[in-house]
């Protein structure tokens, strides 16, 4: 993916975020040259992966398979220092994309509608060795629980929400005649890394082509807090 695109994805979903007056963290209108003076006491934005994730899942589409995502807040399965056991993002889905179907292996999640257009998820139980079952998924919307058929699309219009359990196959798209949906998810601890099992085989973050120099820092590729010391120390203390 492109570095000119993905810089492009994040200025677009800011100005849909200043659209809908949701105020973001400090730390996600750093520079990257902000970024080489951020210590250890930062350490939990880097642990964590808080920040910008603009992905196109490495299959090179971004307008038909990708998404915009800022996580604001998270914990850490891995590190015991950390100690939240939830996690909230903003995601941005333009019309013509989807997010490919997938579940996690631990994680629940409640996807909401902020605003914009409505969204349809795509609804699966999972089975032995990753199957998408041919059986009845149980729905949880906003208080309400019923049952659909494999495969059917529930219908998110803005204010809505959707409850996503562990091993629930979904997959997300934007409905027609909409310019775009901002979506918000509140979950357990997220952990891309481990907890994504997609039905097709894809890449959760992008090859990225350097065209351009990065606008913000993607949640992968902060500075180690070492690498900024040892910076400080050949500048006398100064950056």
């Amino acid at each position: 993916m492109k570095r000119s695109k993905i810089n492009a994805e994040i200025k677009y979903m800011e100005r849909i975020l200043k659209e809908h007056g949701f105020e973001i963290p400090p730390f996600c209108r750093w520079s990257p040259r902000d970024w080489e003076d951020r210590g250890e006491e930062y350490d939990e934005i880097r642990d964590n992966k808080l920040g910008w994730d603009v992905t196109d899942y490495g299959l090179g589409d971004f307008d038909k398979a990708g998404l915009s995502l800022l996580t604001i807040r998270n914990g850490n399965v891995k590190m015991d220092q950390y100690t939240k056991v939830y996690a909230e993002k903003l995601l941005v889905l333009k019309e013509g994309q989807i997010s490919p179907q997938h579940f996690h292996w631990n994680k629940m999640e409640d996807i909401i509608n902020r605003g914009g257009g409505n969204v349809r998820i795509k609804l699966y139980n999972s089975g032995k060795d990753g199957r998408m079952e041919d059986t009845f998924v149980t729905v949880s919307q906003d208080g309400r629980n019923y049952q659909v058929p494999a495969g059917s699309e529930i219908r998110l219009t803005p204010g809505e929400s959707l409850t996503l359990y562990p091993g629930l196959y979904h997959g997300i798209r934007l409905e027609e005649g909409s310019r775009y949906a901002l979506l918000g998810e509140v979950s357990m601890c997220n952990d891309d890394e481990n907890d994504n099992r997609f039905y097709e085989p894809v890449a959760r973050f992008p090859e990225i082509e350097e065209d351009e120099p990065p606008y913000r820092l993607l949640c992968t590729e902060y500075p180690q807090a070492e690498a900024v010391q040892k910076e400080r120390c050949r500048n006398g203390g100064r950056m």
